[in-house]
């Protein structure tokens, strides 16, 4: 019969399986995070050259923001791309979990995440602190570079064999594509009259100041643990 392990030895044990493997995680999703800001940054100056035989007052441009932010902004657009530091793992109750592939290895659903959000570009530019952006898209990485998007319309179904496709750049450019049209569907909508009917003096200070009137695009946006009503 084996000796039982001291509670140090199960402490040591649990960190090399799942601390390990978190780090390991994180590091596949760096440079999965990586990857895509260099193909952001292709894509923007290849859209650039297009509009500019157009209209070269519609702006198309790629900013880095640190290690973990970057932002491609067109038209009246900004794409904020930010990779979360943080592993997580898929709830028990996700459909993901049907699939061979993790009931094979259930260490394969510790992923890395990649959240993009969708912003007015005059959000930014005005510092309108108060303006809301929309979740469009959310991409996990594991540790095999297996991956799988959430989001609506064509993000939540192209994206979505997680068991069997590995990420690259291809797929990575197909994914900033999809995000942009996606956003590009939508337009900005006039507030509601009655939101909009009373304002103090200070506000309108503000407004001056920083143009402060909260705006948002309505994305219509929702997870599927969320409500399926709203497109």
């Amino acid at each position: 019969m084996a000796d039982k392990k001291s509670p140090k030895e199960l402490i040591i044990d649990v960190l090399k399986e799942k601390a390990c493997l978190k780090q390991s995680v994180f590091r596949q999703t760096t440079d999965v995070f990586n990857e895509f800001k260099v193909e952001a940054q292709k894509l923007a100056e290849e859209l650039k050259d297009e509009m500019c035989k157009v209209d070269n007052n519609v702006v198309l441009d790629f900013t880095e923001k640190g290690d973990f932010e970057f932002h491609i902004k067109f038209g009246g657009d900004i794409l904020v791309f930010y990779m979360h530091t943080n592993v997580f793992e898929f709830p028990k109750s996700h459909q993901i979990w049907t699939n061979s592939y993790l009931k094979d290895n259930p260490l394969r659903s510790y992923c890395g995440m990649i959240n993009v959000y969708n912003f007015l570009s005059d959000s930014f530019k005005y510092n309108r602190i108060n303006d809301t952006g929309y979740l469009v898209a959310r991409c996990f990485i594991n540790n095999e570079k297996h991956y799988l998007v959430e989001g609506k319309r064509q993000l939540g179904f192209l994206y979505n064999d997680f068991a069997n496709e590995t990420i690259n750049n291809d797929k990575i450019r197909s994914i900033l594509e999809s995000t942009i049209l996606y956003s590009m569907d939508f337009d900005l909508l006039t507030p509601p009259y009655e939101a909009m009917k009373e304002v103090s003096v200070m506000d309108i200070i503000e407004v001056t100041n920083a143009i402060k009137i909260k705006t948002g695009k309505r994305l219509g946006f929702k997870f599927q643990v969320d409500s399926n009503n709203i497109e």
